[in-house]
């Protein structure tokens, strides 16, 4: 026992000086390739700003926030995805005490080799491996890197959710109006078509003017058909995001599309690197990357640690106990790789070209994060000037078809003009309808571009307390 306890000693001096001199794998500075601010204009000066976490109220209505709420509660790849972040936390947890010392009782039949007595034998394990050469702290590294890539994704669908859901509801309303419009002309050719008819009969037409107005009426319901079956489209896809099996009959109720005003974009290039989730997975496949590679370079030193059994036996076939009875044991538990063709060098290579592709992985997430918000903040701009444009367009036909009612109604003109006004007005209005749609569409995408969604209720991961700082 003596000769053990020495040889544990020595065992563990051996050990702290082997620690000393191999040092872990570190985690990669990450170097953000991100501008100083962004090549578009911002809208700023006094236009209101926008939540980062809440972006859609800028809506200012009131269905759509419940459906948002509704969606983050209720969606199905949402509570997958929290499950999944659940689990890697828990896995996080265990992962903090692989190296602490474990008991374990255990219980067997042993039979005697000359098959004249059974033994019934119980006791104890205990073993305690040491946390040498990194091995802690890599272990750590690849649950923790779990941890924070399970949580980006869970934002990532969020992020996805909310922008789904306003964007279906968007557009429904669009479609909604632009069936309301389409509707009012089909009435206005319907019209026309009467008109013509009398004109005709009355022989102060040519037989192709009703004809023609006829074509005209028949296209206008076939544009009916566009709108309807997206109204019924973009209600199936709110039902899925919200988990449920069938629509809500409130939406389909025609309602005005939701106004969006100035804002103002506080965001800058530098907050991508904490509210895109895309970036933050990245961020975490580096961290996990490290944690491969410092097991891989655990791997090529011995493995050390401590171990004690204590065991008793029972001769089941005298129905006694035997006369050496208990067995207790101590000492070191070492674990020496000494060859195997090169295969423990070749995976620490391989581990290490990984942490490198990781870090390149993370700085292309970033140039793709800057490039779609530069992308969207430039859209954004050009459907705002469209939309100025259609609204002008629209207040001149407005004034147009006044002008015509005027006339026709000091007869000076036929009732065939002011029609032709009204269609024009429709048209114009269908028009800024598409226009204004989207212009909120690139606001959604901006903000989806953005990583703009609420942060879970549980925002801060397990794996908090007791990671590295990084």
């Amino acid at each position: 026992m003596r000769f053990t306890h020495g040889f544990a000693r020595a065992t563990l001096a051996v050990s702290i000086g082997l620690l000393a001199g191999c040092a872990g794998i570190d985690v990669p500075k990450l170097d953000a390739p991100v501008p100083a601010r962004w090549n578009h204009p911002v809208p700023q000066a006094s236009a209101m700003p926008v939540d980062l976490r809440g972006w859609w109220r800028a809506f200012d209505d009131p269905a759509l926030n419940a459906l948002v709420d509704t969606a983050l509660r209720d969606n199905l790849q949402a509570a997958e995805a929290t499950e999944r972040l659940l689990a890697s936390r828990e896995r996080f947890r265990s992962a903090r005490v692989e190296y602490l010392p474990r008991l374990r009782a255990k219980t067997e039949d042993a039979i005697d080799p000359d098959a004249s007595a059974s033994f019934f034998v119980a006791g104890f394990d205990a073993t305690w491996e040491l946390n040498l050469f990194g091995r802690g702290t890599a272990t750590n590294r690849q649950a923790s890197g779990a941890v924070d890539a399970s949580a980006a994704e869970l934002q990532r669908i969020r992020v996805s959710l909310v922008g789904e859901v306003v964007r279906d509801w968007l557009e429904l309303r669009a479609a909604q109006q632009r069936e309301a419009t389409l509707e009012a002309m089909r009435d206005l050719r319907q019209r026309l078509l009467q008109q013509a008819q009398v004109r005709v009969r009355l022989r102060l037409a040519a037989p192709q003017a009703e004809a023609q107005a006829e074509a005209d009426l028949a296209q206008a319901e076939a544009a009916l058909a566009e709108p309807r079956g997206e109204i019924d489209r973009l209600s199936q896809q709110l039902a899925v995001l919200l988990g449920r099996n069938e629509p809500d009959a409130a939406w389909l109720k025609p309602a005005p599309m939701p106004s969006l005003g100035d804002l103002r974009i506080d965001q800058a290039p530098a907050d991508l690197l904490r509210t895109r989730p895309e970036i933050a997975r990245a961020e975490a496949e580096v961290l996990r990357a490290a944690g491969d590679a410092g097991i891989a370079r655990a791997d090529l030193l011995p493995r050390l640690g401590l171990g004690g059994s204590l065991v008793w036996s029972t001769n089941l076939t005298t129905h006694r106990r035997t006369s050496d009875n208990a067995l207790l044991s101590a000492g070191p538990v070492i674990d020496i790789p000494l060859f195997d063709w090169g295969a423990r060098e070749a995976e620490l290579r391989a581990s290490k070209h990984d942490l490198k592709a990781s870090v390149y992985a993370y700085r292309q997430a970033v140039l793709e994060g800057v490039a779609e918000v530069e992308t969207s903040l430039g859209q954004l701009e050009r459907e705002r000037e469209r939309q100025a444009a259609s609204v002008r367009a629209r207040a001149a036909l407005a004034r147009a078809e006044q002008a015509s009612a005027t006339r026709v109604h000091l007869h000076l003109a036929a009732p065939a003009e002011q029609i032709d006004s009204q269609l024009a007005l429709a048209q114009a209005s269908l028009a800024l309808t598409e226009a204004t749609a989207a212009r909120d569409l690139a606001f959604v995408r901006l903000y989806k571009a953005l990583g703009g969604a609420p942060l879970p209720d549980d925002a801060t991961p397990a794996a908090a307390d007791g990671k590295e700082p990084r």
